[in-house]
């Protein structure tokens, strides 16, 4: 199951991470972000231990969202090491996102 990141555990799960890191930026009331849910759920299925794989709700955790720019959601960027590696905006294939994720794995 993906993960839940927030303000409080961002630092910890995804800024010190030893592993690569997907997050997917979204909100309730946002329809793209809500075909990308299965996609990040599989992905995070599929990746298992190699990668961390979660989403962070936008409206709850605003501070997290304002620190790393996103304007538009859903907005998908892979960490590691603590830096943004890649982005992506809208909605994405699992494919896509899954090819940028195990480069980094």
């Amino acid at each position: 199951m993906e993960m839940q990141f927030t303000d409080q555990n961002f630092q910890s799960e995804v800024l010190e991470s030893d592993k690569a890191v997907l997050v997917d930026f979204w909100a309730p009331w946002c329809g793209p972000c809500q075909m990308m849910g299965p996609i990040v759920e599989e992905l995070a299925k599929e990746m298992g231990d190699r990668a961390k794989v979660g989403k962070c709700n936008v409206d709850e955790n605003s501070a997290t969202a304002e620190k790393f720019g996103i304007m538009s959601i859903p907005s998908i960027k892979i960490f590691k090491n603590g830096k943004v590696q890649q982005e992506f905006i809208g909605v994405q294939s699992k494919e896509a996102l899954q090819k940028a994720l195990e480069k980094l794995a």
